[in-house]
């Protein structure tokens, strides 16, 4: 669990676009969500290029060297898409899949903004490894730098876990499962929070 973290820049963006493309791929919520296999990748690289575009507003997101794998961290009182950004994503989202599907995206984003806990914390939004580079520790490695961030600010962390293969990694760095979050396809989705360490 290895991990040489660095803020990421504006000229990241591609590469962490791609990251994120190919790490939900086949993630239990992300990928059905582009129900047009053949064009999931293209598809879903636009979701992913506003909400990584968005995050790099704060100087929170971070990835390894090559951007092999990032992890976007919305600090207390930010917002992970403007008015502005959240109105266009379903726009752009039609324009590449088809209204039903993009209305269906926006959906479970709504699900998951509705789910936030009132308090204040920091907000793991998205956390993924290029599938040319899962297994080497990339990830919790980026993770572990992370929450060493947060913690020092002495501030808890939440997420929504897409994936409930994830959730035994996420308890061991320190989270526990809060809620569920149930789509209308039925994708289990398990929020999770970490205390603050101080």
């Amino acid at each position: 669990m290895t991990s040489v973290s660095r803020v990421a820049t504006v000229a990241d963006l591609d590469a962490v676009v791609a990251t994120f493309t190919s790490a939900f791929l086949h993630d239990p919520v992300w990928g059905p969500a582009f129900p047009d296999e053949r064009r999931r990748a293209e598809q879903a690289a636009v979701m992913w290029r506003v909400y990584a575009g968005s995050a790099l507003r704060y100087p929170w997101t971070l990835v390894t060297s090559e951007a092999e794998a990032a992890a976007v961290f919305i600090p207390p009182g930010g917002v992970e898409l403007t008015e502005e950004e959240a109105a266009g994503l379903e726009g752009r989202l039609a324009a590449v899949t088809d209204e039903g599907t993009a209305r269906a995206i926006t959906v479970v984003g709504k699900q998951f903004e509705a789910a936030h806990p009132a308090q204040p914390f920091f907000y793991l939004t998205i956390l993924g490894t290029h599938a040319d580079h899962r297994g080497k520790g990339l990830g919790m490695g980026l993770l572990a730098d992370g929450l060493a961030r947060v913690d020092a600010l002495g501030a808890p962390v939440y997420l929504e876990s897409t994936n409930l293969a994830n959730n035994r990694r996420y308890e061991s760095v320190g989270f526990q499962a809060r809620d569920e979050i149930v789509t209308p396809d039925g994708q289990v989705v398990t929020t999770m929070w970490r205390p603050a360490t101080r």
